[in-house]
């Protein structure tokens, strides 16, 4: 089998879902399975449903409605029939998410999120399968959340592999279309799990190693895995073939097309992961897979905005020692902290990360009975793989140079713009 992930921008209204069907008719359909993403900009809207519900806003309803409001346009521009069961089934969906907003009794933020944002996925594939059964492509439906099993961590779930692999083989059915959510699971109790931001990658790779896929492809709007991201870099690059090991550096120190779970799971079965354009089907795109580490050989630029720079010192001026180091970073797993770049001396620790969570303040406190505590906000992380002087001045030019950070390969530097 093959699988193809779909993101939003791919699904985002009629048209870009009629060039879905028409990219499927150009690169078939048999043995496949699509993983698909909430329709554009649907995962921000229910967040924005999750902040009036818990502010008790009088908004609430209409930011549901906001939703209920987009996706009804996209049914009515796909169906000429609008008694089609898809319209009933859609706002069955919606029922089941009022229903959910009126008579949840649980304060845990977390959970509430996976509840709610988990519909973005399960309206848009539900609209999708329709439109191909409707387009004379028969296809089966499958709640992801039967099939990929979690433990209970809201929001960045941690897959059951065992029972993911039993679900998957038993009862995925080959030689038909199979369309599914990314993103999601379900805990032992059956509630909805997420598996993390950009988690819909993931799920992919997820499908591929049970069903020891040929391939997963990755379809975006740009034409495959660039050297650079194009909104803050001009001139960036396409890279024909990366590496497993490449793109899994370039994974973990952030590079926004490939999901950092995503690759683990491909290289320990050697499947070639595919980056294309669904604006052009049928250019090559980039191949992750076995191979030349990097092609062509450029630097890599990766940038993470709206960081985190803390710096601590010992109160009494004392070295920092592996017992404080131990400690910090005991604090930093607890309060749910992305380290990106840690860089320590006899009296000081930096250290760059992401606050994912919003609970810096909290983390704060606790550090501040210990370490003196000063830190940056809204700092940027530059990572440059396989840098050159070159690169780096470009990366540097017009900002504040905050800390730097070198490596045999690796070029790291934190910056913040001047005021």
């Amino acid at each position: 089998m093959r699988i193809f992930k779909f993101g939003g921008a791919s699904v985002k209204d009629a048209t870009s879902i009629k060039n879905v069907h028409g990219l499927l008719q150009q690169v078939g359909h048999d043995d496949l399975l699509l993983v698909v993403s909430a329709m554009g900009k649907t995962t921000n809207a229910l967040e924005v449903v999750i902040k009036d519900y818990f502010e008790k806003s009088a908004a609430l309803q209409s930011s549901v409605q906001e939703v209920k409001k987009y996706h009804n346009q996209i049914l009515m521009d796909l169906f000429d029939d609008h008694k089609n069961s898809v319209f009933d089934v859609v706002n069955g969906l919606f029922a089941d998410l009022e229903y959910f907003l009126q008579h949840n009794k649980s304060p845990n933020y977390n959970f509430v999120y996976d509840q709610v944002v988990g519909f973005g996925e399960l309206i848009s594939t539900t609209i999708l399968s329709h439109y191909f059964n409707f387009m004379g492509i028969n296809t089966q439906w499958i709640d992801v959340r039967n099939f990929i099993k979690t433990d209970s961590t809201y929001r960045d779930a941690e897959v059951n592999w065992t029972l993911t692999q039993q679900n998957i083989t038993k009862n995925v059915k080959k030689k038909v279309l199979n369309i599914t959510q990314g993103f999601l699971g379900s805990d032992p109790n059956n509630f909805t799990t997420t598996l993390g931001r950009e988690g819909s990658d993931y799920t992919a790779a997820i499908f591929a190693y049970c069903l020891n896929a040929e391939s997963v492809t990755i379809w975006k709007d740009v034409p495959g895995v660039m050297n650079a991201d194009p909104r803050y870099f001009k001139n960036a690059s396409l890279l024909h073939q990366i590496s497993y090991r490449e793109a899994i550096e370039l994974a973990f120190y952030g590079a926004s097309v490939i999901h950092p779970k995503t690759l683990q799971p491909l290289q320990k079965k050697e499947i070639p992961l595919y980056v294309k354009s669904f604006l052009n089907p049928l250019l090559p795109g980039t191949s992750v897979s076995k191979g030349a580490d990097l092609e062509p050989q450029l630097p890599c630029f990766i940038v993470k905005k709206n960081q985190l720079l803390i710096s601590l010192s010992s109160i009494d001026f004392s070295f920092i020692m592996e017992e404080n180091i131990s400690e910090i970073f005991a604090l930093l797993h607890q309060y749910k902290m992305k380290v990106s770049l840690i860089q320590n001396s006899a009296i000081s620790f930096s250290v760059c990360i992401e606050d994912k969570f919003g609970n810096f303040n909290e983390l704060k406190t606790i550090l501040s009975k210990k370490f003196k505590v000063f830190y940056n906000e809204n700092v940027s992380l530059y990572t440059i793989r396989h840098f050159n002087e070159k690169a780096a001045q470009m990366v540097e030019e017009n900002k504040v140079v905050m800390l730097k950070q070198v490596s045999r390969e690796t070029m790291q530097i934190v910056t913040k713009d001047p005021n």
